[in-house]
């Protein structure tokens, strides 16, 4: 007996110093080693601190306060939506609410009758209103001419078609109005004279080739176009 608790003693005190030579390897092994250390911090905790108070600081972090106006129409709205949810509550708070709402209709309606007949017209003060005036048949003729010496022959027949539509609202045959296409011209003159309608048309189609095809266009076609503008103006001829 005595021998075997001297071998169990034994045993228990090699069980034990394994036990601390493990613990002293594993301590080894997970400490860090002297080139894994941290670095040591270059500015103090205080220094941290209030770098990062004046990031937040900065405009882009800063939550922007509402106005005075704002504020104004938040409250009012509140306390419109604080009315409203209280007077619609029942049926007694529910036409309460309905003769109140009618109320401040009619008082709208009313105020804005009245501010709409206080706006009363200064007869005194006559409307300007500028209106081109109107160039006559002769002037845009004349142009035509200017136009035709200097070798201008897109212009020159652009002028001479004017001249010849200023002639036919001169007769009361077309109503000249800015801002009407040749087309409208053309279907007005084979309505009201459709004896040179054709003629018209032809010195339609030479002013449209030229000004809005941008065809070229000379000598001939100037003498083309009078001709067919003699032959209009002879057929319309009171």
């Amino acid at each position: 007996m005595a021998a075997q608790r001297r071998r169990g003693l034994v045993l228990s005190r090699a069980a034990l110093v394994f036990l601390a030579a493990l613990v002293a390897l594993v301590a080894l092994a997970g400490a860090p080693a002297r080139g894994d250390e941290l670095p040591t911090p270059q500015r103090s905790p205080d220094e941290v601190h209030r770098t990062i108070r004046e990031v937040l600081r900065r405009r882009e972090f800063r939550r922007e306060s509402p106005t005075v106006v704002e504020r104004a129409r938040r409250w009012v709205r509140d306390q419109l939506s604080r009315l409203l949810a209280s007077l619609f509550r029942g049926d007694r708070g529910t036409v309460l609410a309905w003769i109140i709402l009618g109320g401040l209709l009619t008082v709208v309606i009313v105020l804005s009758a009245r501010f709409a007949r206080s706006i009363t017209p200064d007869a005194g003060r006559a409307i300007a209103v500028s209106v081109a005036p109107r160039r006559s048949a002769g002037e845009w003729r004349a142009e035509a001419d200017a136009h035709e010496r200097a070798g201008e022959w897109k212009l020159a027949l652009r002028a001479r078609y004017r001249s010849l539509v200023a002639d036919l609202a001169s007769r009361g045959l077309v109503d000249e109005v800015p801002g009407r296409t040749a087309g409208e011209y053309r279907a007005e003159v084979a309505e009201t004279v459709p004896r040179v309608a054709s003629e018209f048309a032809g010195a339609t189609e030479l002013f449209e080739r030229a000004w809005y095809g941008n065809r070229p266009t000379g000598a001939d076609d100037a003498a083309h176009f009078r001709d067919l503008e003699q032959t209009v103006l002879t057929g319309t001829r009171a």
